[in-house]
């Protein structure tokens, strides 16, 4: 097991820049790709995720900052601190289980799509993660790997699902033909929000609210252009922090940044997907007739569009607010604030684009995500105690990621029922 750990913990280290035109040239040959071509294919889409990492790293070291600045600023004091994504990651990836589960995860999902029961083969292995959180709930309350390993697959089961649910919208909002998103907190977001976004667009009043990016560049003109709104977003966060001036001018440049270049990041990567998406296609046709298959890919490439980025970032600030008024949470977010623009990835396209409807759906699933994290505390302490540094005067530990997840927090609450059987 100690070998079986290494190798994937060595694997996982060179990052997705360098693994992913691996997967990608490897795929490519399975689909009668022409070797040069599916190579210069996963070039392409590393490339491209080079630069989707930078302009997130661009993201995430500006906004983090900021929320901090937030939660200093207006004196939150709340027991349990979210650590973040990167911390529950490294959690997971030290319980037992863990190593095991990357290739169950693998064979399930070929075999689901063998027997015709998934449309994904998720390639985005760094995301297997949250399969692997969810096995590692169960392992950390049961210590049984048989039911860790069930509750794993059964997560993965239903991430599938959903991607597989959400992928004709994925094509049609953000142009990503033949993308799913099986990423497990997109998924587990868009599972509440899309029903609840549906609702937001009944009521009435709200219903004739309708504010994309495109009315608004047609009402605002200049104002209305992404990169403009990405600046006006960012002045508001750093002004909510309590920034000085030039400081607060930096991050609306940075935020107009992140809006300008990600779009075209992501155009790049799908650049290089689109002789793989052809070559599996035509496989498919002459074996299957018109049978589609879907690459499961990083919810990440949402965030090449405005709606989406904007959504995610008006979030911020509300998530703080929720958190302190909202009756029995004790989570202060905090390290996954920054990454709420991929949670939102499959609720905005649900939502045509609508940041009105989007923002209001999405306050009501983090204001129970926030009661599903402070639930989930106990557990996620016990997971990453001895393993990461817990931020100074936090009781527990939690995060939105994998704390505020329904799927997760479905799996948590099946384990400690059933966790008298196993004691």
């Amino acid at each position: 097991m100690q070998v079986l750990n290494d190798v994937v913990q060595s694997m996982l280290a060179v990052g997705p820049s360098v693994m992913l035109p691996v997967i990608i040239f490897l795929v490519g040959l399975i689909f009668r790709v022409k070797p040069s071509k599916a190579l210069t294919a996963g070039i392409t889409v590393g490339i491209g995720m080079l630069g989707i990492n930078l302009v997130i790293n661009l993201l995430t070291t500006n906004v983090g900052p900021a929320a901090q600045a937030m939660v200093k600023r207006f004196g939150f004091h709340l027991t349990i601190i979210d650590a973040g994504w990167p911390a529950v990651s490294a959690g997971t990836w030290a319980q037992p289980i863990s190593a095991i589960m990357i290739p169950i995860i693998l064979v399930v999902n070929v075999a689901l799509l063998l027997m015709k029961l998934t449309k994904t083969l998720d390639i985005d292995i760094w995301n297997y993660w949250h399969m692997i959180a969810a096995a590692a709930t169960a392992y950390v309350i049961t210590k049984s790997w048989w039911f860790s390993i069930v509750c794993g697959v059964v997560y993965e089961v239903a991430v599938l699902i959903i991607a597989d649910k959400t992928a004709p919208k994925v094509a049609e909002y953000y142009g990503l033909e033949g993308i799913s998103f099986p990423t497990g907190s997109a998924a587990a977001y868009g599972l509440l929000g899309i029903p609840i976004g549906w609702v937001v667009s009944k009521i009435p009043g709200i219903k004739k609210l309708d504010v994309d990016p495109e009315t608004i560049q047609k009402r605002f003109g200049v104002f209305g252009e992404p990169m403009v709104m990405g600046i006006i977003i960012g002045i508001i966060l750093a002004a909510l922090g309590g920034y000085s001036f030039p400081n607060i001018l930096k991050l609306g440049m940075a935020m107009g940044g992140v809006m300008f270049l990600m779009p075209r990041m992501v155009k790049i990567l799908m650049e290089g997907l689109i002789p793989i998406q052809e070559g599996a296609q035509k496989i498919l046709q002459e074996r299957y007739g018109d049978r589609e298959i879907y690459l499961g890919m990083d919810a990440a490439l949402s965030t090449g569009a405005p709606a989406t980025l904007a959504t995610g970032l008006l979030m911020v600030p509300i998530t703080l607010f929720l958190a302190i008024i909202l009756p029995g949470n004790r989570v202060l977010p905090f390290g996954d604030l920054a990454t709420i623009p991929f949670f939102v990835a499959l609720i905005v396209p649900s939502r045509k684009g609508n940041i009105v409807h989007s923002v209001l759906s999405c306050t009501i699933v983090m204001a129970i995500g926030l009661l599903m994290a402070t639930d989930f505390g106990p557990t996620l302490t016990t997971m990453m105690h001895g393993i990461v540094t817990f931020p100074h005067g936090a009781a527990q530990v939690s995060n939105l990621d994998t704390g505020g997840n329904v799927l997760n927090w479905l799996i948590l609450k099946f384990s400690q029922l059933v966790q008298p059987l196993f004691s």
